[in-house]
């Protein structure tokens, strides 16, 4: 595959899976623009093209892992020390997030093929950016800036856990919708984002191994130099943009990604309708 629609979508990919915009829906965005501009890439449905989604995502799971590497560290602390009869904060992080990630398990295994097959068109996408987008600005300016991880229960985690459920629509953004859950439920602006890309770690980890068990056996499961470079690429995008982010919520809101999320839907309601 041609190094430009490469690097395409991997940039796309390491900058959109931890911003409230959805990763996946601008995935199929980027596949139907290259498909549209008669570029040499693998055929739409193809297992080419599964590997490299597959690879991509492998490289944002490596960013984000490095990049919150003491958070994981403690995580593992703590829940070896939960096993020893000892609950610290790094036991109950891990716990939440555990919790947090099971719901979208259960109901994501069952509905694998439901969203390959039916939820992959650019009408639903332009709906969900602009819906989703709306719920982010009115939780984003309702919640409280005060609360921190460390004060959070096991029916917060739930809560989240929840509603990261409907990020199996393309479009809605899994890093968005559990970033309005934090927001809605008091959570500071950078502890909301925080949580929502620890969250990340297993879903993403997750979809890899399944969309791997699919590859295996199989001549695209082999390792090509185009999927190892697109994992390279979208692993060093998605790390600056974690670290970019990060430092932006530190003083300033998720008001940018909601114009950006209003502006992509109203562009692509027109182009659906229009």
């Amino acid at each position: 595959m041609p190094l430009l629609p490469l690097a395409i979508l991997a940039l796309v990919q390491g900058i959109t899976e931890f911003l409230p915009i959805s990763s996946s829906g601008h995935l199929i965005l980027v596949w139907q623009g290259l498909d549209t501009a008669g570029l040499p890439v693998p055929a739409e449905g193809g297992q080419n093209r599964l590997v490299l989604d597959v690879a991509v995502h492998v490289g944002t799971l490596v960013a984000v892992c490095g990049y919150f590497r003491r958070d994981i560290a403690g995580m593992i602390r703590g829940a070896v020390r939960w096993l020893g009869g000892e609950r610290d904060a790094g036991a109950r992080l891990a716990i939440n997030v555990v919790i947090a990630t099971l719901p979208v398990v259960a109901v994501g295994m069952s509905a694998r093929e439901m969203v390959a097959d039916h939820l992959r068109s650019v009408e639903l996408v332009a709906w969900t950016t602009l819906l989703f987008g709306i719920a982010l600005y009115a939780a984003d300016k309702a919640g409280g800036l005060r609360r921190k991880l460390d004060e959070m229960d096991v029916p917060d985690a739930l809560i989240v856990g929840m509603l990261q459920i409907l990020a199996i629509m393309p479009g809605t953004s899994r890093a968005g919708i559990t970033a309005t859950a934090g927001r809605m439920l008091g959570y500071s602006r950078q502890e909301a984002a925080r949580f929502a890309l620890l969250l990340g770690i297993p879903t993403i980890a997750g979809a890899g191994v399944m969309a791997g068990l699919d590859l295996a056996g199989s001549d695209a499961a082999a390792l090509r130099v185009d999927a190892l470079v697109a994992a390279v690429l979208a692993c060093g995008a998605a790390w600056l943009t974690i670290a970019l982010l990060m430092r932006w919520l530190q003083r300033q809101t998720f008001t940018p990604f909601v114009v950006y999320r209003l502006a992509l839907g109203l562009a692509l309601l027109g182009y659906v309708y229009l």
